[in-house]
């Protein structure tokens, strides 16, 4: 089914402890749209200047992105700098220069109206409300959002909850938007607005999906490399959605199996700058992580059985 992702698209300048990228391609709805189309077709609504380079442009269509929705409009792109030290989890933010992203008005193509699936990426809420009046049909909306919203457009924000299906949101917003520190009583009155399926990012300890009352956790999937995060969250996003659409389903099961999937998609992202790893990896490459994603996770595992007593026992003893 159809997949849309409104968001940014940026130029990042990017510095890890691991090296260095300059104007390298970025943005919400680039990171989303690149993992998505791993699995299925993808639509984007956003902005860029002038000046953003054509063979951006080019590669994102060589991957089946429809891009019949990408504004190009006189100025400069969206640009972000940022930095990270050896905790990964933390960007130290440089310089942001928003440009055309600032006057950003998302309007969809007609032919976008009637998609199945549809994915708010981190705008504004006021936008986020107004992409939603455009969609025509039962959609699949799901939202993300971020510190400055919950501090400046609180009842914008909450509107947004209210009207969509998900809500993707890191640990950090999920307990400065509710006020509560436990993060289970956050998830409660997050849930409490509307959304049937809440998902809170946890970066590196993986992520918690909140679904009528019942908690699925899973790991990040595990590492030894790691260069650069930036767009992991959106990554993980667009492999989510982008295997809900794949599958044309979105029950409990389809939900945390697609929580998985964007787990594994995410590991992807980080290995290296940008979408350059994003850009390699095989729809094989993504079964075997999601095949040993679920053997590390099993509690059957061969050769272990339950007692009566309920006590683990080994069967070659």
């Amino acid at each position: 089914m159809s997949l849309l992702v409104v968001g940014s698209v940026a130029l990042d300048t990017v510095e890890t402890p691991f090296g260095k990228v300059e104007e390298a391609l970025g943005g919400s709805a680039t990171y989303f749209s690149a993992a998505a189309s791993l699995l299925t077709g993808v639509r984007v609504v956003a902005v860029v200047g002038d000046d953003f380079p054509a063979e951006h442009v080019e590669m994102l269509q060589s991957r089946g992105i429809d891009l019949e929705g990408l504004g190009r409009v006189q100025g400069r792109t969206f640009r972000w700098s940022g930095r990270y030290g050896f905790d990964l989890n933390q960007a130290i933010t440089l310089d942001t220069q928003l440009n055309v992203f600032e006057n950003f008005d998302p309007e969809l193509p007609a032919a976008y109206r009637d998609t199945e699936y549809v994915f708010l990426a981190n705008i504004h809420p006021e936008l986020q409300l107004k992409v939603l009046e455009q969609i025509s049909g039962e959609a699949f909306v799901g939202a993300d959002t971020m510190n400055f919203w919950i501090e400046g457009e609180r009842d914008a924000l909450e509107e947004v909850f209210r009207r969509v299906q998900c809500v993707t949101i890191n640990e950090a917003e999920a307990r400065e938007f509710t006020g509560e520190s436990n993060l289970f009583r956050a998830a409660r009155k997050i849930a409490g607005l509307g959304p049937r399926y809440l998902v809170i990012k946890r970066g590196e300890y993986g992520a918690l999906l909140w679904h009528e009352e019942e908690v699925f956790f899973t790991p990040a999937y595990p590492l030894e490399e790691v260069f650069d995060p930036t767009g992991a969250g959106d990554s993980f996003a667009g492999g989510f959605f982008g295997y809900l659409a794949s599958c044309g389903a979105h029950d409990p099961y389809t939900v945390r199996r697609g929580i998985v999937v964007g787990s594994v998609i995410a590991s992807y992202n980080v290995e290296d700058f940008s979408l350059s790893r994003l850009l390699e990896v095989t729809s094989e490459q993504i079964a075997e992580r999601v095949d040993h994603f679920g053997r590390m996770t099993r509690l059957d595992i061969e050769g272990v059985d339950r007692s009566d007593e309920g006590v683990i026992v080994d069967r070659n003893e």
